[in-house]
């Protein structure tokens, strides 16, 4: 990062204590750029859990399977809850850049809605399963299930999180060109979750529920 020298007085020969130093700010796209990289990370961390779902997924010790637990209907409700929420999104990026505060923050609102919704199935799912004697430690299986599935969950509530923090700044500063950037982060991320997400539903509920 480059430095301007400058002087208080602008006199060649002031004294140097009074002199100083100003940095430029990093480039704008520096936040997205360092962002993606933290998406990287976390793809590589979702495909750790994968791969061990992979490698676990038929280990029942003779406990319930995949077929025997998932509930399909309330899944695919909790999967519409979820995709739903990234249309949503989308809507309220577009009205961002219209510059269209109330709208934007209007969308982002439903937004955090089906976010909410989403989590709260989930947690359901959970003690559902944890209530049957399907918890974590029950067998490999359950181990690398829930483990993939948390993960996840847990993605979506600091998304969710992240989402409200993000409406008070903008309530105060507006569409700013940091809030902005912020939304377009929050919005990289959130459509992340939906794209791991997908394949969470493929591969871990429907192909579990294969004989």
């Amino acid at each position: 990062m480059s430095e301007i020298k400058a002087t208080l007085n602008g006199a060649a020969g002031a004294d140097p204590s009074s002199r100083y130093f100003v940095r430029e700010h990093h480039p704008e796209n520096g936040t997205l750029l360092g962002f993606w990289l933290y998406l990287m990370s976390d793809v590589l961390l979702f495909a750790g859990l994968f791969a061990a779902y992979a490698v676990l997924g038929r280990a029942y010790a003779g406990g319930p399977t995949g077929a025997e637990l998932f509930d399909l209907k309330l899944i695919a409700i909790n999967t519409g809850f979820l995709l739903v929420s990234s249309i949503t999104f989308g809507f309220a990026m577009i009205a961002a850049q219209a510059k269209n505060l109330g709208k934007a923050q209007l969308w982002l609102a439903i937004t955090g809605v089906l976010g909410a919704c989403f989590l709260a199935l989930e947690i359901y799912e959970f003690q559902h399963l944890i209530h049957l004697g399907a918890g974590p430690d029950r067998s490999a299986f359950l181990t690398s299930f829930f483990a993939l599935v948390g993960t996840h969950g847990l993605h979506v509530l600091f998304g969710t999180v992240w989402l409200v923090v993000l409406m008070i700044q903008l309530g105060k500063h507006g569409l700013s060109i940091e809030n902005m950037r912020r939304l377009s982060c929050l919005s990289m991320f959130w459509h992340f979750l939906d794209v791991v997400w997908i394949f969470v539903f493929t591969f871990v509920y429907l192909m579990g529920v294969l004989p």
